[in-house]
């Protein structure tokens, strides 16, 4: 049987989430507009809870959205629920729960930037930092150097969300 390692609770996920949203309105204080990509699904759920932390802090304008993208063949027809042609020359930034390897990742990037962009910024809650591409992550919660057999995993669940290593 695995063991499972508990690395982030509830409290220090609320933490990570409060942070990253300072971080995005001090980054993007001038933008008027601002569209958070979520990565399905537990990318989106990150990028909801992005979303009621940054409309507390933020007078932009801030636009949510789902990116349904095949993680293991990341280039066969991803799609996003907005159409692209309303970020032209807005802010974005693409978010994720873990970074891997950062295939998902860079393939999302190239997906949207297909339309121009005044800035582009990418986050994830962990980074394990076992890059294959040469992603960088701009809001990041917390950095790990794990095996590569180990897997991170987070759940979001009603207050208990939590990440861990098995």
């Amino acid at each position: 049987m695995k063991k499972i390692n508990k690395i982030l609770d509830q409290n220090q996920i609320n933490k990570i989430v409060k942070r990253i949203a300072y971080q995005i309105h001090e980054k993007n204080n001038q933008e008027s507009h601002i569209f958070l990509i979520g990565i399905h699904k537990n990318g989106f759920i990150l990028a909801q809870l992005i979303n009621k932390e940054l409309k507390l802090i933020s007078n932009s304008i801030i636009e949510l959205c789902t990116l349904k993208i095949n993680k293991k063949n990341p280039q066969n027809n991803p799609h996003c629920d907005i159409d692209f042609s309303k970020m032209k020359n807005k802010s974005v930034v693409l978010i994720d729960d873990v970074l891997n390897s950062g295939k998902t990742l860079i393939y999302a990037v190239k997906y949207i930037l297909d339309v121009p962009l005044s800035k582009f910024n990418t986050s994830v809650l962990i980074d394990r930092n076992h890059k294959k591409f040469p992603i960088k992550i701009d809001f990041k919660g917390i950095s790990l150097s794990t095996s590569i057999e180990e897997n991170v995993n987070v759940v979001f669940e009603n207050n208990k969300s939590y990440a861990f290593i098995d």
